[in-house]
């Protein structure tokens, strides 16, 4: 039996929600969180040689740029409107060693990189990549030794990395390998060699994710599957079942001198910004990172879901948790399509 209206019904209510919902321009007007090409930052790849402009197979639409390709890159990106770019390399075997020492050579390619960024768009900000992982031969973030991660050991050569990369022009050096007290001494390092005005952006919460897969696959930067060397990075990175932990990194990070914090990754982590914002007094950025980024591809490559939708209510969402600023393999879409 159908069931029929036959009489409107009016229910009396002092509140109604939907009322600033009936329009767009009603919607537009009360919205709280407004995603902005201000707030993002493009991560890039970069490799020797001259007209390179290599697909990352796992990682649709990214590419690893010569550095003449970076530079035409670069210069697309701030016409957008994107203010800052993450720089990072891609170095041939050869050049990897196990205590990283091409990090430290001031004419290798990530140096070059810097300096040509910055001498074709002196106004966008170059944050660089403190880390030993594209350097290492043992494919980690610190010196391997007997099978442990060297805490100290590489932190000495963090810093002056540090150094090295404020030399050719980084605005942000940003660590990224979770040692414990390296803000404290890239900061020392910094001021001591006169680079007071470069700011450190901390990897403060770096999970021990499993969605780095194609990011290690655009640099080559797994840990190498070999007697002596720790399988994953479980020892330094943090669990993902851990929140509170964060609260505690943050604290260390800003009392050694941190001026910018971040939470990695950025959609499986949205308690996590949240958490951080709610505690910190400084800017805190999200990294949105290559495995968030290759899902959404892949389902919108295969029709499952409306790309442009989807990546813009993720990257809200990413906002709307506390993100100031969001490291995005999407920045440039998004820049684009904002201005539509």
């Amino acid at each position: 039996m159908e069931m029929q209206t036959t009489r409107s019904v009016t229910l009396s209510l002092i509140e109604r929600p939907r009322r600033l919902r009936r329009t767009e321009a009603i919607r537009r007007m009360v919205r709280e969180t407004r995603l902005s090409v201000d707030r993002l930052v493009a991560p890039l790849f970069v490799v020797e040689g001259h007209g390179m402009c290599q697909e990352v197979p796992s990682m649709p639409g990214q590419y690893r740029l010569s550095i003449d390709e970076l530079v035409r890159e670069v210069r697309e990106l701030h016409a957008l409107g994107i203010p800052a770019v993450a720089l990072f390399p891609a170095l041939d075997e050869s050049l990897k060693t196990p205590d990283g020492r091409e990090a430290l050579n001031p004419d290798g390619l990530y140096p070059r990189a810097i300096r040509a960024v910055k001498e074709a768009v002196p106004e966008l900000l170059v944050i660089t990549d403190v880390a030993l992982d594209p350097y290492s031969s043992d494919g980690h973030d610190g010196i391997v030794r007997d099978g442990r991660i060297l805490n100290d050991e590489t932190v000495e050569i963090l810093a002056r990395m540090a150094v090295v990369q404020a030399q050719a022009g980084a605005d942000i050096v940003a660590p990224s390998d979770m040692m414990d007290g390296r803000v404290g001494a890239i900061r020392q390092a910094l001021d001591e060699a006169g680079f007071v005005d470069v700011a450190i952006l901390s990897y403060t919460a770096k999970y021990a994710s499993a969605f780095y897969g194609p990011f290690r696959d655009a640099l080559d930067s797994a840990p190498r599957h070999r007697p002596g060397v720790p399988p994953d990075k479980k020892t330094y990175q943090m669990d993902p079942a851990n929140a509170r932990e964060a609260l505690r990194e943050l604290r260390l990070d800003l009392e050694e001198g941190a001026d910018m914090v971040m939470v990695k990754p950025a959609l499986p982590y949205l308690d996590v910004i949240y958490r951080v914002k709610q505690a910190s007094d400084v800017p805190v950025a999200a990294y949105h990172v290559s495995g968030e980024y290759a899902m959404l591809k892949a389902a919108a490559l295969n029709g499952w879901l409306d790309e442009k939708a989807a990546v813009l209510e993720a990257l809200t969402a990413i906002a709307r948790a506390g993100a100031d600023v969001i490291l995005t393999y999407f920045a440039k879409q998004v820049a684009q399509w904002l201005q539509k």
